[in-house]
C-alpha cells in the first residue's frame, strides 16, 4: 500500500489554545507555533495516561496536507524520521514519534523554550552588543559534541549510518532559556529539501555550505565542522561570514574560502582562538579537523582559561529577550494547565502507508526529564543517503539530482 493511498484530511486542522485545546489523537494542541513550506508545528502535550511523557510539553510537527499526497516524499518523511528516533543525545532536539493521525503525518518532539542562534545574533547587533567569547565557544561546543554522536552512530548491527547533517546553520541551533544548545530537526530536514531545491529553500543556506558542497563533491562529517566554524566566527564578530549580491557571487566566496580571523572583527579574540577557528574553517580537508570530537576537545581546553559556568549562557540569553522569556513563561504555564474531558479515541501509529520496520518501534520507550519551555522549529537540510531496513528489505534514500536553480549553480563551479 502506497502513502499516495491514505489521502490527508481536507478539514482544516484546528490550531487550539491553553484555554481551549484541540484534540489530535492522543495529544492536545494549544496553538500554532511555526509554519514553513513543509509543514506546520503545534505547541502540545499528551492528553492524560496516552503516554510516559507526563505533562512535558511537544513541538508536534504536522506534515502539510498536500505535500501528503506524493508518496516519494511520505517516504522520506518517514525514513527521515526514524533516523532522528535514534539520535538520543543532549545536544539534538529529541524526536518521540512518527506516525499518522486523521490521516495526517506528524511528527512529535521535545520542545525547548529560547531562541534560535539568527535570533540571538540579530538581537545583538541592534543592541550593539556581541556574545561573548566563552558563550560563543560553549555553543560551538555543544554543537560539535551533538554533531560527533550523529557522525558516528551506528544501527542495531554496529553499522555505521554515515549521517552528515549538511544544514549546519543559526536557525537550525536552538538556545533555551535554561541554557541548553540544541540541533533542531537532524534528521528530518534532510528528506524536506530533496523536494524544494527549485523553489527557495536553499536561498540563503549557501552562506553555511562548505566548499566541497557547493562542488557537488561527496561530503563527509568535516563539511558540518566547516559550517560549525562558520557560525563560531559569526558568533564572535556579530558578522556574516560569507556574503555576495547575487548566489553566483556568493558561491565564488564559499568556494574560495578566503577567511579573515575573528580577530580582525573582535579584539577580545586571542590568537588561541584564531587558530582554532581557522582549523575549522580550512578550504582543503586535510588541513582541517578531521571530526567534530577534535574541534569540541580544542575549544574546550581552550575554555578552560575562563572558568565559564553553564548557568551564564541562561543568564545571558534571558537578559537578552526579557519581554520574550516572560510571556512565554506564562503560556508555558497556561499548557500545562490544560485539559479536556473527553477521554482520546485509541490511537495507533499507522503502518499501512510504508512497512515499518517491526522489530525497531518509532516510540521511545523512555519519558525524558522535562524541559522548562518551548521553541518554534524550521525545516530545511539538505539530501543524504542512509540505509534503511523495512520488511521489504535494506532500502536506500538516493540523492536526488535536480535541473532548477541548485543543479545550474553547482554545475558553474565543477565545470
Amino acid at each position: 500500500m502506497s502513502p499516495a493511498d491514505h489521502i490527508p484530511s481536507s478539514t482544516k486542522l484546528q490550531p487550539g489554545s491553553p484555554q481551549d485545546p484541540t484534540p489530535f489523537g492522543k495529544y492536545l494542541l494549544m496553538g500554532m507555533i511555526a509554519r514553513g513550506g513543509m509543514a506546520e508545528v503545534y505547541r502540545a502535550k499528551a492528553r492524560n495516561g496516552t503516554t510516559g511523557l507526563g505533562d512535558r510539553l511537544l513541538a508536534i510537527k504536522c506534515m502539510r496536507p498536500q505535500l501528503a499526497k506524493e508518496s516519494r516524499f511520505v517516504e522520506m518523511f518517514i525514513r527521515e524520521g526514524k533516523l532522528a528516533v535514534l539520535l538520543d543525545n543532549d545536544s539534538i532536539v529529541r524526536t518521540f514519534e512518527i506516525g499518522r493521525i486523521e490521516g495526517r503525518y506528524f511528527i512529535a518532539m521535545e520542545y525547548i523554550g529560547g531562541k534560535d542562534l539568527t535570533q540571538i545574533l540579530r538581537r545583538c547587533q541592534e543592541s550593539n552588543q556581541r556574545i561573548p567569547v566563552p558563550h560563543a565557544c560553549y555553543i560551538a561546543a555543544k554543537m560539535s559534541d551533538g554533531l560527533h554522536y550523529a557522525h558516528t552512530r551506528t544501527d542495531a548491527e554496529g553499522r555505521p549510518l554515515n549521517i552528515v547533517n549538511r544544514d549546519v546553520s543559526p536557525s537550525n541551533v536552538r538556545v533555551s532559556y535554561d541554557g541548553e544548545v540544541k540541533l533542531l530537526d537532524f534528521g528530518i530536514a534532510q528528506a524536506m529539501l530533496k523536494f524544494t531545491s527549485e523553489i527557495g529553500v536553499l536561498k540563503g543556506k549557501f552562506s553555511y555550505m562548505s566548499p566541497e558542497q557547493i562542488r557537488g563533491m561527496p561530503v563527509d562529517a568535516r563539511t558540518d565542522v566547516f559550517s560549525t566554524g562558520i557560525i563560531l566566527h559569526e558568533m564572535l564578530t556579530t558578522e556574516k561570514l560569507f556574503r555576495g549580491d547575487t548566489e553566483f557571487a556568493l558561491m565564488e566566496k564559499v568556494r574560495k574560502a578566503e577567511v579573515p580571523p575573528p580577530s580582525k572583527f573582535n579584539r577580545r579574540v586571542p590568537e588561541a582562538l584564531d587558530r582554532i577557528v581557522l582549523k575549522a574553517l580550512a578550504r582543503d580537508l586535510p588541513d582541517r579537523y578531521q571530526s567534530a570530537k577534535e574541534l569540541a576537545d580544542d575549544l574546550g581546553a581552550f575554555m578552560s582559561q575562563y572558568k565559564f559556568n553553564p548557568s551564564e549562557m541562561q543568564e545571558f540569553v534571558r537578559g537578552l529577550f526579557r519581554a520574550d522569556y516572560g510571556k512565554e513563561a506564562g503560556e508555558i504555564e497556561a499548557c500545562r494547565r490544560a485539559s479536556i474531558d473527553t477521554e482520546p479515541e485509541e490511537i495507533s501509529i499507522e503502518s499501512g502507508a510504508i512497512q515499518l520496520d517491526s522489530t525497531q518501534p518509532i516510540q521511545t520507550p523512555a519519558p525524558m526529564p522535562t524541559p522548562s519551555l518551548a521553541p518554534p522549529h524550521h525545516a530545511a537540510g539538505a539530501p543524504q543517503t542512509i540505509t534503511s531496513t523495512d520488511n521489504t528489505g535494506p532500502q536506500k534514500v538516493q540523492k536526488q539530482t535536480s535541473s532548477g536553480l541548485w543543479s545550474r549553480l553547482r554545475d558553474k563551479f565543477t565545470k
